[in-house]
């Protein structure tokens, strides 16, 4: 018997003014994954794909597995930055890695209000599997419960590490541009005044 099990997250996160806009640091997704997850559980496989190990999960105290997903990240225009799955394994549990399937899709973009900038985004996860055996028996609606729980715990603490970890690089690549653009600018001066 298959079951499914889904679970979104949205967010609006108030982004202070800094010298560079917000979009400009969005147009290179790979500072975001970066900045989101645990650099000792992710790889990155070629410009846009990225291998995530995701924490250990413990389903219903029977089930012990680590989900491994391959995921796409690119930018679109104006600082739009998506995200999806392109391919999940399971590691642990060879039974439940032959008969799972994951999707998970994601924007995350800046929006301008009231002289405001906010980041405003979306994550859809879902997930299908085929139960093992050992719970067939299992009524339908307490595994569903307990699987959506789950994937919103999973999403929960990707939407605390993007409150958190973004906000910060962000200032901090921009404290970094505006710096190398100053230095840039003095460099110039120096040469077309003969200083140099």
């Amino acid at each position: 018997m298959y079951v499914s099990f889904t679970a979104s997250e949205s967010v609006k996160i108030l982004v202070a003014n800094e010298e560079v806009p917000i979009k400009h640091y969005l147009r290179q997704p790979q500072r975001l994954v970066k900045a989101i997850a645990n650099p000792r559980l992710m790889k990155q496989l070629s410009e846009d794909l990225y291998e995530l190990k995701m924490r250990p999960i413990n389903f219903m105290e029977m089930y012990h597995f680590q989900p491994i997903v391959t995921l796409k990240v690119w930018a679109g225009r104006n600082g739009i930055v998506c995200l999806k799955s392109e391919h999940c394994q399971i590691r642990g549990i060879d039974y439940i890695n032959k008969r799972f399937a994951l999707q998970l899709k994601g924007v995350l973009y800046p929006e301008e209000s009231s002289g405001q900038t906010y980041l405003q985004g979306q994550a859809d996860l879902e997930v299908k599997v085929e139960l093992p055996p050992a719970l067939v028996f299992t009524p339908k609606p307490l595994l569903e419960v307990t699987g959506n729980r789950l994937l919103k715990s999973v999403l929960a603490r990707i939407k605390q590490r993007l409150v958190s970890q973004l906000l910060q690089d962000y200032r901090e690549w921009t404290a970094q541009e505006v710096q190398q653009e100053q230095e840039a600018v003095t460099a110039k001066l120096s040469t077309d005044l003969g200083l140099i």
